[in-house]
């Protein structure tokens, strides 16, 4: 018996993946909590007043407008074109966003609301400005300093690399979910960059590099394509806001989490 051609079983064939083609990652607009948080930074406080748990902090009338504006584009796009599904952060200015911009386009989707999209957790440095960290917590900031920001996982919180585990399951369950689908996903700054970092397998100092660099403003979409082995992902665009820009909504740039910005 002669063995058979190992062609004929497709060894040769690069692997292939029948997963989601295309992912758009929004930050939510313009929220009460990333103005408080802008506002302390600027005064020096070392708390920011919000009164609010960070899962409750909802959107300000800006934050609204940057939601609808991002929904009459969607709009305005050919009906193919448009996401088949949309995953959203539990967090309240999160689903405000989702629901505002769906509601915009009349396409009668339903956002499908994932924990693991919610924003990094800080722990004891909840609240906390980095002039309220150095003076309340200086071990911790000199820990944060040692461990650098893509390791540091503050007392009851989470380090970058947990938030990548969650993200990691997600993104399974996104691709046997909506096998070949364009997929919505509505969450936070960090959130995003981490998701690039996962998508397009980048190592530490790029993701830092594009963290140092941008700012991941409010209400701007991402977009990942599928490369031509069906597993890894391109970049088609990053942080593009000309929607709002078109719509006459006013562009907020929030750094969000201190340690989304490398200092």
């Amino acid at each position: 018996m002669h063995p058979q051609d190992p062609a004929d079983h497709g060894a040769s064939d690069p692997p292939t993946r029948s997963g989601a083609a295309e992912l758009w990652l929004v930050r939510h607009g313009e929220s009460t909590g990333n103005v408080a948080a802008t506002a302390a930074q600027a005064a020096g406080a070392e708390v920011i007043e919000i009164g609010q748990r960070d899962a409750d902090v909802p959107l300000t009338s800006r934050g609204a407008e940057q939601a609808a504006a991002l929904g009459a584009w969607m709009a305005g796009l050919d009906p193919g074109a448009l996401p088949q599904a949309v995953w959203c952060s539990p967090y309240l200015r999160a689903r405000q966003t989702a629901q505002l911009a769906l509601d915009a386009t009349g396409s009668g989707l339903r956002p499908r609301v994932d924990e693991r999209l919610r924003d990094r957790e800080l722990g004891v440095l909840d609240l906390l400005t980095a002039v309220g960290v150095e003076r309340r917590f200086p071990q911790e900031a000199a820990r944060r300093r040692w461990w650098g920001k893509f390791y540091y996982r503050p007392p009851g919180g989470e380090a970058w690399t947990d938030v990548v585990l969650r993200l990691r399951s997600l993104l399974r369950d996104i691709d046997d979910a909506h096998p070949g689908g364009r997929v919505l996903l509505v969450a936070h700054d960090a959130v995003i960059l981490l998701l690039r970092y996962v998508c397009e397998q980048l190592d530490e100092d790029q993701l830092l590099e594009i963290a140092r660099t941008h700012t991941v403003v409010n209400a701007s979409v991402t977009q990942l394509t599928r490369a031509g082995d069906g597993i890894s992902w391109n970049l088609a665009s990053f942080n593009a806001a000309s929607h709002l820009e078109s719509a006459g909504a006013t562009v907020t740039e929030h750094a969000g989490d201190t340690d989304v910005a490398p200092r």
